[in-house]
């Protein structure tokens, strides 16, 4: 078998890129992404695909990178690696809708090698409702659940508890969303060789536009008002928060030098900050804030 190589992955995340922008557009409608060329000083560049103010899409990015050169210390330390050059490529997507009905996604997959001959693959992809849906949210676990387990059965465990560690705002001691699965550090072992890994990569990638495209046809048509807009502004200023105070993406990708503008396409358009904010007794946004918690079981949740 040919031993796998950066070019075959480089160019199979690029098709991703592709693909997704086209499943998008068909769903959304109007919505054209825009597409601008770059390239990263140190080596390598990208392709960064914008959609604004579209028909459901309010602003979202799918961007593809290809960058590589000298791995700055604190990202080694960081990394916990000894090598000096580093080649990274990858997808990075995440969408704001208009309504606050359809949720917020963000996915990234990506892969890393370092000259000392390290090389892995890591990723990950949640769902942030502003108003949480213990339907959607359990059907997108189901399918994160089945390819998990067409690779790994131990796989959707670990990983769905590393999602709800990692997407995890701890200042305001709630998660993100409802949460997916997040993973680091794929490498080859003697279980699963790193083509094998990448196999699980490649699953999760193409489960991306199936399920979210599903989620923006179901819930694009419901009538929202003045309180459920205000409420995921609100909302989108916790995802800012996390984004960068937490998020690892945004510090490495500012830190290697990459493109500001590409890194911060996940804020969204709008957001803001009330003041010590209370949710209404027995009302959807308290629902909502109380499940925005670890540990939550969506698959075996009983839904009424």
């Amino acid at each position: 078998m040919k031993e796998l190589d950066r070019f075959t992955i480089t160019e199979w995340f690029k098709h991703l890129q592709d693909r997704i922008c086209t499943s998008l557009e068909k769903t959304d409608g109007k919505g054209v992404f825009e597409e601008e060329l770059w390239q990263r000083p140190g080596g390598g560049g990208g392709r960064t695909r914008i959609m604004q103010n579209a028909n459901i899409i309010e602003k979202g990015g799918v961007n593809f990178s290809q960058v590589h050169g000298i791995l700055p210390e604190k990202i080694q330390q960081a990394l916990q690696v000894k090598g000096h050059d580093f080649f990274a490529t990858g997808v990075s997507i995440v969408l704001h809708p208009f309504s606050p009905m359809v949720p917020i996604i963000h996915m990234n997959v990506r892969y890393f090698e370092v000259s000392s001959g390290e090389k892995w693959f890591g990723g990950g992809i949640d769902l942030t409702p502003i108003y949480v849906n213990p339907v959607q949210a359990q059907y997108f676990h189901q399918q994160l659940k089945h390819i998990c387990d067409l690779h790994q059965p131990e796989y959707y465990n670990k990983f769905k508890q590393w999602a709800d560690d990692y997407f995890f705002i701890k200042h305001r001691d709630e998660t993100r969303g409802v949460g997916g699965i997040f993973f680091d550090k794929l490498a080859g072992t003697e279980q699963m060789s790193l083509a094998q890994q990448f196999e699980f990569v490649k699953d999760t990638g193409n489960t991306f536009a199936p399920v979210y495209t599903k989620f923006m046809d179901e819930n694009k048509a419901i009538h929202y008002g003045k309180n459920e807009k205000q409420f995921q502004l609100m909302r989108r200023g916790r995802y800012v928060e996390f984004n960068l105070v937490y998020d690892k993406g945004t510090k490495f990708g500012l830190d290697t030098d990459g493109r500001t503008e590409s890194i911060l396409m996940s804020m969204p358009p709008e957001a803001n900050w009330i003041y010590n904010y209370t949710a209404p007794e027995n009302s959807p946004e308290a629902y909502t804030l109380s499940m925005l918690k670890k540990g939550i079981n969506w698959i075996e949740m009983e839904i009424a």
